[in-house]
């Protein structure tokens, strides 16, 4: 049985290689062609044009992905169906679900890589893209006038502008209670963070006792340094990115990476209903987006493994169509987990396992 699998995903895997290097090239193309003069003006290098699209691809991959690996599993099962190799397997007395076994590995290992790419890869890549992005707008990376409030700790931030790229701040201004009722206030001409602690230069501290508006002290010092805090530039990134997430937004697809999500519900207890819905929806969602490689590969398997040249053709049309009308309800979902209207379970995993069943009973239902 391990030298049919090893031959089914040969054959499996030589027709994916085509279709993903085919999408890829054809994303690369369209989207070249729609930015070939913005680089030109910016004087940008065939290397740099180059790295701005390698940093670029993970976020496209979650695309085109779970389509490229639903093309070549139906190439592969209606060519093998075409030289009667499907039949000559079933004659040996091996089921459908056992033949799957191969396709239904790759699915699994495709999901898995996905989520590794998702969580570790394409947050850093995309990162990088908004580096790339900063740099070539002349804008600096800088967000100006930033709010990020830690509510855990106590503490609330404001500052003229916060520098994306460096976690640089300008003029930043820290309010926070200790545990014994006591308010302080930070003024500072500049705020860095290097080594798990943040620096602050040109500092004044002002020190006021519990409920007491009148001053306790007032400290001017050149640079003050307050190792430990649970803020870093990572974690204002995920502010800015996520206060300024709209439900319309949220409903195109999963944008953020699990950590963020958890470490942003972490410091923000008190986040209206509205907002917690559609945190927790992306939040599913992020865990479900790589599994659509495997349902692809469940509606992919009965419909290309029909026997006959007009099963063959239904069979494939059908499960294509399939396929879309199971994005069209991924999409649909999220729209309604983000607007209220779902449950962020439900909203994110129900289409994975409706049509992942559909194609399961197919599977075993086939003759």
């Amino acid at each position: 049985m391990r030298l049919l699998d090893r031959y089914l995903l040969r054959e499996l895997l030589l027709p994916f290689s085509y279709c993903l290097g085919g999408f890829t090239l054809l994303w690369l193309a369209a989207d070249l062609l729609s930015r070939l003069d913005d680089f030109k003006e910016h004087g940008k290098t065939v290397a740099e044009v180059a790295l701005y699209y390698f940093w670029g691809f993970p976020e496209v991959l979650s695309l085109i992905l779970p389509i490229a690996l639903l093309l070549a599993a139906l190439y592969a099962l209606t060519n093998h169906s075409r030289h009667n190799e499907i039949t000559a397997i079933r004659s040996a007395g091996i089921s459908l679900w056992r033949m799957s076994a191969a396709y239904i590995a790759a699915g699994i290992g495709a999901s898995l890589l996905l989520t590794f790419s998702n969580e570790w890869i394409q947050p850093k890549a995309a990162q990088r893209l908004r580096d790339m992005e900063d740099a070539k707008s002349n804008q600096g990376g800088l967000h100006p006038n930033l709010v990020f409030k830690n509510a855990i700790d106590g503490r609330v931030w404001n500052a003229e502008s916060f520098n994306v790229d460096t976690g640089e701040m300008t003029r930043p201004f820290v309010i926070w209670r200790m545990p014994s009722g006591e308010r302080r206030e930070i003024f500072s001409q500049r705020a860095t963070h290097a080594d798990d602690a943040w620096t602050f230069d040109t500092v004044q501290v002002v020190i006021y006792a519990a409920d007491d508006p009148i001053p306790q002290s007032n400290i001017r010092t050149n640079r003050l340094v307050f190792p430990g805090w649970r803020e870093t530039p990572e974690s204002i990134r995920s502010e800015i990115k996520i206060s300024g997430m709209s439900s319309a937004n949220a409903a195109k697809g999963a944008q953020l990476s699990l950590q963020e999500i958890r470490d942003y519900l972490a410091r923000n207890p008190d986040l209206p209903k509205g907002k917690v819905q559609i945190l927790e929806t992306q939040f599913q969602a992020r865990l479900s987006e790589p599994w659509r490689c495997l349902v692809v590969i469940l509606v992919a398997v009965p419909f290309g493994a029909a026997g006959g040249r007009r099963g063959k053709f239904v069979g494939v049309a059908s499960s294509i169509f399939i396929v879309f009308a199971y994005l069209i309800f991924l999409r649909l979902g999220l729209a309604l987990g983000t607007g209220g209207y779902l449950a962020p379970l439900w909203a994110a995993w129900v289409p994975n396992v409706v049509f992942g069943l559909t194609g399961a009973i197919l599977i075993s239902r086939a003759r």
